[in-house]
């Protein structure tokens, strides 16, 4: 595919990252659960407490950093995901857990705003559709 921005590659690595973290929780309900001491439908309120992060951190951080330049967004949103992802594999109960389910989740929809307007950018005119599908593959 000549011709293409290289550029929108750390973007669609980003929605990767994301993409995965979001759902793999799914298939670990039970091992969540069972490590947690707590039931699995229990569990499946950590999917919940994700979502809700990503309803309200889009429009909050999207908010606070729109006169920011967008690379520099976009990896503090990565820097955000990562640190809260990471310390959801730390936490000892399930009320820490949802905490930071809920906050892994913030810069979630973020990524997704800003990545999206970026990729768009990149494509350049008749081909924004096109980079925003390579951001999403």
């Amino acid at each position: 595919m000549a011709g293409i921005d290289r550029r929108i590659l750390p973007l669609a690595i980003g929605g990767l990252g994301i993409g995965t973290t979001e759902f793999t929780i799914m298939g670990l309900l039970p091992d969540v659960a069972k490590s947690l001491a707590i039931s699995i439908p229990e569990a499946g309120h950590l999917i919940s407490s994700y979502a809700f992060g990503v309803v309200i951190g889009a429009p909050i951080l999207i908010g606070y950093s729109v006169k920011l330049p967008p690379k520099k967004v976009l990896l503090s949103l990565m820097v955000l995901f990562t640190i809260f992802n990471g310390l959801s594999a730390l936490m000892p109960d399930y009320r820490s857990m949802l905490a930071v389910r809920f906050l892994s989740g913030l810069p979630h929809g973020a990524f997704f705003g800003v990545g999206t307007v970026v990729a768009s950018r990149m494509g350049g005119k008749g081909k924004e559709a096109f980079y925003i599908s390579l951001m999403f593959t």
